[in-house]
Formats: C-alpha cells, structure tokens, sequence
C-alpha cells in the first residue's frame, strides 16, 4: 500500500512529505524534532517541524488513528478545547519494505504545558485547585457537547495560562465516543474515571517527590468530582420563581454569561395556579466572553483573558467624549444613545491602549506568552501599584516598571518554541493582594 496523506489543509501534505515517514517515530532524526515537553502517553509521540509549524506526531494503529481523527474534527467543529487535527498518515514501509505503524498529526498547541511539567518545581495547592477547575470546565463542555471522554486524566490534557487561572485542552480522543446526548450513566462513568485517573497521577508525583507535602492526592481526585458536579447543576439545573419577578431568569442568565456560558434557548413554564414560573435554561455554547471580545475587536483569546480585556475596555470607553455616560457596555444595549458605536471605540482601544503596551515589553522578556496574557499582567501590576500609591498611576508608568523591576528580577525569559521550559509556575498569582 502506498504512503497515503489525508489532511484538513491542502497546504499541508506538501510540508509533511519533507518528514522520515520510511522511519519507527522512535528513530527520527534529532534535526526533524523539537524538543517541547511531552506528558505520558501509551504511543510514542514527538514534536516535529512542518514548514513554519511544529506538529505532535503519534504513532498508532490505522483504524484508531483515523477514527481519533475524526473525532477531534468533530470537536473541532462543536468549537471544544482540542488540539487541532492536521492529518493521518497511512500505508508506511521502512527501507526493507515491512509496514509501520500510522500516524496522527495535530498542530502544536502554542503555550501550552503537560501537567509533569507543571509539576518540575512544586506546585502550590492553590494552583492545583485552578487546575482542577480548568478540567472541571472542559470536562462539563465536553459533557454538554454529548462527547463522552473515556479516559479523562492529567496526561490527556494540555493547560494554558488565561489570565491567572488555566485553560485546559484535551489532547487524547482515542477512547471517545460522540453522541447526540449523554446519559447521567455515561457522564458519571466519565467522573468516576477522572477521579481514579487523577488520584493514580498525583500518587506517582507524590512518590517521585514532586508533590507538595499539603496536597492529598485522593482529596484532589474527589475535588474534580465536586466541582465538576457543582458547575453542572448550576449549568443544567431548573429554576422556581415567584410570578412576575421576571428579573431573577435575567439575573440566573448573567449568572451564567458570568461562568463563560452562552444560553441557546430557554423553557418558560407557568404553575397551574400562575402564581409561580419555571425556567430551564438549555447551555449549549461556552466562550461567552471570548466571542464578545473577538466580534468587538479581533482578539482571539481564552475565556478569562476575555473577561478581563472587556472589563478594561469598558473602563476605557466610559472615559471617552464621545461614548456617553450611562451607555450600554461592550456587547449589550442599554437603551441609550452613545455618539460612537462600541465598536468603533473597540478598534481605538486595541490600536491606541492594547498594542502599545504589549509592545513596550521587549521581545526577549515577553518571549511567547501570548499578548492577552501578558495585558493581564500589566493590569495586575498596575492594580498592585496603585493599591500601594492610593491613586491610579495609569497603564504606561505601569508597563515601564514591570519592565524595569519585574521581568529582569523576578520572571526569566519565557521560552520560544523549540525550547523546554525551565520553570514550573514562573507567573504565580498571589492568594491575596
């Protein structure tokens, strides 16, 4: 059987011919890899140059690898945290002619981390618990989603800073199934697997001394399970108000806005006698934020870097002439007039606040963090400094002193891509400030 490349891209089987496909994954030449942390897998997997990209290659049988592709493809268009599918490759021979195994190529998920490297220098508990939270998030999204995990853990999941708190991403499709709906059976099967999967994980830390001397690993592995089951009855659970205080379904709306929840649609149901309504909210999309900013100004972010940008912007708006006061916030209609439209006032921000301060930090020290993040640093920093002047000292003499007294004392280099990191929680955020 010949070398077969299928591809969502058709830029891409052309960049990935260039790779030793006639060579056991294990055998790559060192000058085709880069050499990015990896989590533990059962397959070998490595990181690899395409062109311009680096891709995570994993070697695997062809029936699970086309079948796992297909499934992150699904997710991918269901808008679920995943790595991005790029390609299968099947029909492989080395020189002798004997065939290899398939593989399955995703595209590097850019400042992201598997959590053993998380874990080099001791992690805080306060820190495990914003992990905990992020797989919470995602196994929920993935739930709502009908997508049933079977095989949730730490190592098949890739976190990414989002403003003080973690994204999580999943990594590893291989045992899921997608359905239209999941059953409480199904959903349960997928917690009790978490529970186990991440208890085993931190046991294995805490025998190799890596874990903090406060973190239980069995308290940690039911944690996932409370916070998983707490942010599902507040997305799925239905409501009783009294008739005519229309305000409080308004208010459980926001409430899930707050969470990063979008409402699709909603049951409204009146009691026999009126005097009471029911409301059933229908969560069906996340990232509430994250589309409000990327409709307003372009700025494709995470969740909570969202969140944050559109606080800071509706803080800048409300200081221009030509956004009147009381006028409606970035992404919501007030009722009341404003001379210039919240979008054209989202451009000015991005042109005139945002990108300048990202600029001013020098590429060395910012290396690749990611500019939302690194905004909401700047404002953490500002906040920190004005709470000890008692007067906002203003985003610029902000961004000067984090360049000045931060970067160079506190904070070594961010590495580029290509590079292993050398630290495990080098942008702590403090309990209390």
């Amino acid at each position: 059987m010949a070398l077969q490349i299928s591809a969502t891209n058709p830029e891409h089987p052309a960049l990935l011919l260039e790779l030793p496909w006639n060579l056991p994954l294990a055998e790559w030449p060192e000058h085709h890899l880069v050499p990015l942390p990896r989590g533990i897998s059962r397959h070998v997997v490595r990181y690899a140059r395409a062109g311009d990209e680096v891709v995570a290659v994993k070697e695997l049988a062809e029936r699970p690898a086309v079948r796992e592709y297909g499934l992150l493809l699904g997710l991918d268009r269901l808008g679920i945290p995943a790595v991005d599918p790029l390609a299968v490759v099947t029909g492989r021979t080395d020189a002798a002619g004997e065939p290899l195994e398939s593989v399955l190529i995703t595209r590097h998920l850019g400042g992201s981390l598997p959590y053993r490297s998380m874990f080099e220098t001791t992690m805080r508990p306060a820190t495990m618990h914003r992990l905990m939270d992020a797989l919470a998030v995602l196994l929920v999204r993935l739930h709502l989603a009908g997508f049933a995990w079977g095989d949730c853990s730490l190592s098949n999941t890739l976190f990414r800073r989002d403003a003080g708190a973690y994204a999580a991403y999943l990594v590893d499709a291989e045992t899921g199934e997608l359905h239209p709906r999941l059953s409480t059976g199904q959903r349960e099967y997928d917690l009790d697997l978490a529970r186990v999967n991440i208890s085993g994980e931190l046991l294995d830390l805490e025998a190799a001394g890596a874990l903090h001397p406060s973190v239980d690993p069995i308290e940690f592995g039911q944690e996932i399970c409370a916070r998983y089951r707490g942010l599902w009855e507040e997305l799925t659970r239905t409501s009783v108000y009294p008739a005519g205080k229309y305000h409080y379904i308004d208010r459980r709306i926001r409430r899930l806005n707050d969470l990063g929840f979008d409402v699709a649609e909603m049951q409204i149901a009146s009691s026999s006698n009126g005097d009471t309504v029911t409301f059933v909210p229908k969560v069906v999309d996340a990232g509430h934020h994250q589309r409000q900013l990327l409709r307003l100004t372009g700025l494709d972010t995470e969740e909570n870097q969202a969140r944050r940008l559109l606080n800071d912007l509706e803080s800048w708006m409300a200081t221009q002439d030509d956004y009147a006061a009381g006028s409606a916030a970035p992404g919501r209609d007030a009722g009341r007039p404003h001379t210039a439209r919240p979008e054209v006032l989202a451009h000015r921000w991005v042109r005139d606040v945002f990108r300048p301060a990202v600029r001013a930090v020098p590429q060395d020290l910012r290396g690749s963090m990611e500019p939302a993040e690194l905004y909401h640093e700047l404002l953490e920093h500002r906040w920190f400094l004005s709470e000890r002047a008692q007067h906002d000292i203003g985003l610029d003499a902000a961004v000067k002193d984090y360049v000045t007294n931060i970067l160079p004392r506190a904070r070594a280099p961010i590495p580029a891509p290509g590079e292993a990191p050398e630290a495990t929680d080098r942008y702590p955020v403090p309990e209390q400030r």
